[in-house]
């Protein structure tokens, strides 16, 4: 009972002791509440600075009387995160005088353009750069490294243009964590950590770092990849080749790029329909790494203005590699890019394509199983086309059955039917083997692509004589493909009597099973389909946070989407009165029960197959898409 009043008095006298303590400024209040320091003691220091002919700041003197150490005061800032404009923290830190602080708000006001002031209280010497950098690194919570001193990623740096490095301004280190650490000069820029963040495609750790010592390691990095390029020689280049064709067999790479730049020899990898940097080399290695090449392909190593295509087959480990290789003439050099045709890999079964079932039975039943007529297979180079017409020919070679083939090159070799690889070089052309090809007997004829009027006349030809002809076509979707063929002449009666189905695809990036995680669709994504909450409803969207079975991408493997176009009697009728590709792609959807591919990628990306993110940039967007229930009717998801 007697201890109340004199618990109520300490809590008074605690209170006051906390509101006094507030006129002293942020930090100063801090180390009061953390115990370090008195009222009594600052009020003491307060007195010994009135007498003072030439004011000081409390904090030295503090520290002189030794009531705070350096240690205490930069662990209480650390911990409390202090809310002061690094001005007025660097005059409480008795690092700068109020007047030094003025004086340096006078120039700023004064500068065009305006300049941070930490930058100018750097520039004119008010503060020393140094001290500036932990100063900021304490109050924003950012961790402050020295980039010189540390074993720099080479592989990451190389990830970044070169000439964004001209301004010394940041500098990749390391990836720890699934996140990219980064030293910056100024790790509060939005516009340079939203730059680096799009390069890298992972999430970034900002680091303070002085500009010096990110000039440094940035020289020395450059230095250590100049050592690397003089040791480059002739011989080495034979190496270097293999090792780059092995490495992309080895990461199941679909191309290889070789671009020579202003400054180096940039070397890129195409991986699941991305482009990453592989590795990068001295301008010293181009020639001979070029007529390496050419050696290895048979292309003519005298000629370097004119560009030139080759083939050649690449033996590793008992097992061979096709490849097409293509020299671009550059104003830097020969560009080239070599796709890889792995003979290894095995065939794909029609079933495990990735169509859903109902597409699959109406491809069968409606397209391959009919005794004739053209089956166009659709997309953009590097969509799979190929892939898709070799599993119809798997589908389709029975002992009864007849099938020959004209393709440049041929990528896999099928027993029991009669393949043609294309060699201009010995006059071996499409033409002459597409004349050929009818008088061998066929009843599937496959032309590895329709590239002109006259391979497209041949396949509807054989198609009118009563044979099943299967090809390839570079158009945007199914409704492009029967617009190309009128574009190239073809009669409109011809293509509508002949054309029995097309099958447009393309190939989606699958998010990663190892860092998937629930996604909700934003309100943009909407937008972009004209969808609402209610449309979408039952959907399981994924997204790949990025880890390193994915390389930090979030995505892991390649998934098909299809859009199947089986031409029925209104459709045909719409290519006999020449309507238009819209026109025609509207009856096709209330006819001929199509489905387009952004209608089957959204049904995957529901599945947490692909993400909705992957489909909206790869498939095209010609009509808005219906509710997603309604499409998984009709793919029978």
């Amino acid at each position: 009972m007697l201890q109340a009043p004199a618990q109520g008095k300490q809590d008074n006298h605690q209170n006051k002791q906390n509101a006094n303590s507030n006129q002293y400024g942020e930090i100063l209040s801090l180390l009061v509440k953390e115990g370090i320091l008195t009222i009594k003691q600052i009020e003491y220091v307060q007195r010994i600075q009135s007498k003072l002919p030439n004011p000081r700041p409390t904090i030295n003197i503090l520290k002189e009387l030794k009531y705070v150490t350096d240690e205490a005061l930069w662990s209480t800032i650390r911990k409390h995160h202090v809310s002061l404009k690094i001005g007025s923290l660097l005059v409480e830190l008795g690092i700068l005088t109020a007047e030094e602080l003025e004086k340096a708000f006078q120039i700023q006001a004064e500068e065009t353009p305006k300049r941070k002031i930490g930058e100018v209280l750097v520039a004119h010497r008010f503060v020393d750069e140094r001290k500036m950098i932990e100063v900021l690194s304490l109050q924003l919570g950012f961790p402050f490294v020295e980039p010189e001193f540390i074993d720099i990623d080479m592989r990451l740096f190389n990830r970044i243009p070169f000439r964004m490095y001209d301004s010394a301004t940041f500098i990749p280190i390391k990836i720890e964590e699934d996140a990219a650490q980064v030293a910056f000069v100024d790790p509060t820029d939005k516009e340079d950590l939203s730059k680096i963040k799009k390069i890298l495609n992972i999430e970034i750790v900002p680091c303070f770092a002085l500009k010096n010592s990110i000039k440094e390691a940035i020289q020395k990095v450059i230095s250590r990849q100049e050592n690397d390029r003089t040791k480059v020689s002739a011989d080495s280049a034979v190496g270097i080749v293999n090792k780059l064709i092995i490495d992309a067999l080895k990461e199941d790479i679909s191309d290889i790029h070789i671009e020579p730049l202003p400054d180096r020899l940039r070397i890129r990898f195409r991986r699941d329909g991305v482009l990453d940097i592989y590795r990068e080399l001295g301008l010293e290695i181009i020639p001979t790494l070029t007529s390496r090449i050419k050696v290895m392909c048979g292309a003519d190593i005298t000629e370097k203005r004119r560009h030139q295509d080759a083939r050649m087959v690449f033996d590793h480990a008992g097992h061979k590699l096709d490849l097409r290789i293509s020299f671009f003439a550059t104003v830097f050099g020969e560009k080239i890019v070599m796709r890889l045709l792995n003979r290894k890999r095995e065939m794909v079964k029609l079933e495990d394509l990735g169509m859903y079932p109902k597409m699959l039975q109406r491809f069968n039943n409606d397209a391959l199983d009919l005794p004739s007529g053209v089956i166009l297979v659709t997309g953009p180079t590097g969509s799979g086309k190929t892939t898709t017409v070799y599993s119809c020919i798997d589908y389709l070679n029975t002992p009864q059955t007849s099938i020959i083939t004209a393709e440049e090159p041929v990528e896999y070799v099928i027993p029991g039917i009669g393949q043609c690889s294309i060699d201009p070089k010995i006059n071996l052309t499409f033409n002459e083997t597409l004349r050929a090809m009818v008088r061998q007997d066929p009843d599937v004829i496959v032309i590895g692509e329709i590239r002109d009027t006259y391979s497209a006349e041949i396949a509807v030809q054989a198609a009118l004589t009563g044979h099943k002809v299967v090809t390839t076509f570079h158009t945007e979707d199914s409704i492009g493909g029967l617009v190309r063929l009128l574009n190239m002449n073809i009669e409109a009666f011809m293509i509508s009597s002949t054309v029995v189905s097309v099958l447009a695809q393309r190939l989606m990036r699958k998010v990663c099973t190892e860092c998937a995680e629930d996604y909700k669709p934003s309100i943009q994504d909407l937008r972009r389909l004209r969808y609402s909450a209610k449309d979408i409803h039952g959907a399981n969207f994924k997204k790949g946070r990025g880890c390193s079975h994915c390389r930090h991408t979030g995505y892991k493997g390649r998934i098909a989407c299809f859009e199947l176009l089986v031409l029925d009697e209104y459709v045909r009728n719409a290519i006999l009165e020449k309507k238009t590709s819209h026109e025609i792609r509207r009856t096709s959807i209330e006819t001929a029960g199509l489905v387009t591919l952004l209608e089957e990628g959204i049904v995957k990306a529901a599945a947490g197959i692909t993400s909705i993110e992957e489909v909206l940039h790869s498939a095209p967007r010609l009509l808005f898409p219906r509710p997603l229930n309604e499409i998984r009717r009709l793919v029978g998801a």
